[in-house]
């Protein structure tokens, strides 16, 4: 329960990311800095990769996140994940790891030309003017990391992983979840450059049912194609938002209310990797396949 509170005061964030939250930038960014470096998460680094996730989401070249791969530029195991076993090694992998791995080493991100760290400053993913927030972002998580230090030798390690690092592990894996099921459906395209553009791209998110959680993580789960469109909208609208937007949108609003324990296991069964279909003139376009 815990892990589930933490993962709203993460959402919260994100919304102050996208100055969604108030009409404040300085108080958009002060919360969600407070907020982000509290779960180890640098606020700075993450609001910039994250709007460039938004300017190009669904694009093969330049998107920032849960990027698929073609078959043909599959690692050679993949096929020995193709398997039960296989796909929980890789849930199991990707909901304990993925998020700090994505982080330090940008794992499911765009190939860059040397190593893409969020934390680090001169990193390929920020431009110049931008470095010095970093190193704030970079600083802040540092100061917490020593508070929690400080911390296991005040109350024990014991004390500090039950209140804080077990409910973070909870807060990381739902950030994982959350994201791949987002953006990862087969009925989802992806495009390369010659097809991709930005509203294409923005109506290639899905959004989900959580149940009772759905409130709990203020809707960030179940609003995600309005989020899309209009990022800027903050969570206490946008369930309004994509009410209005559904009949618009029609047959290309996407909604999937399978339960997420079982939508993320055939997720990772159907959608291994891209390509176009078969006799399709428009080769830009790209659909996920699982045929191995």
């Amino acid at each position: 329960m815990q892990g589930c509170i933490f993962t709203a005061f993460w959402a919260l964030a994100h919304e102050c990311g996208h100055q969604a939250f108030s009409d404040y930038q300085w108080l958009d960014d002060t919360i969600g800095f407070i907020l982000h470096t509290f779960l180890l998460t640098p606020y700075f680094s993450l609001k910039y990769s994250h709007r460039r996730h938004h300017s190009n989401t669904g694009s093969l070249e330049r998107d920032e996140v849960f990027v698929p791969k073609k078959k043909s530029a599959l690692k050679w195991w993949a096929k020995h994940f193709n398997n039960p076993l296989g796909r929980f090694l890789e849930i199991s992998i990707q909901l304990t790891l993925g998020w700090p791995l994505y982080l330090l080493f940008n794992i499911t991100g765009p190939p860059y030309d040397r190593l893409a760290c969020h934390y680090d400053p001169y990193g390929p993913i920020f431009s110049d003017r931008q470095r010095l927030q970093i190193y704030v972002s970079d600083a802040g998580v540092l100061a917490v990391t020593y508070a929690l230090y400080r911390l296991v030798l005040a109350k024990g390690v014991g004390w500090v992983i039950s209140v804080y690092g077990v409910p973070l592990l909870v807060v990381n894996a739902f950030l994982v979840m959350i994201t791949y099921l987002q953006h990862t459906h087969p009925s989802l395209p992806h495009y390369e450059s010659s097809e991709w553009d930005w509203l294409r791209g923005a109506l290639s998110t899905v959004d989900r049912d959580y149940g009772i959680l759905n409130k709990v993580f203020h809707d960030i789960t179940r609003i995600h194609v309005a989020h899309h469109l209009f990022p800027t909208i903050p969570h206490y609208h946008a369930m309004e938002a994509t009410k209005v937007i559904k009949p618009v949108l029609g047959e290309y609003y996407q909604f999937d209310g399978t339960p997420v324990y079982k939508a993320i296991w055939r997720e990772l069964k159907e959608c291994v990797y891209v390509e176009p279909d078969e006799g399709d003139n428009d080769k830009g376009v790209l659909w996920f396949r699982n045929k191995l």
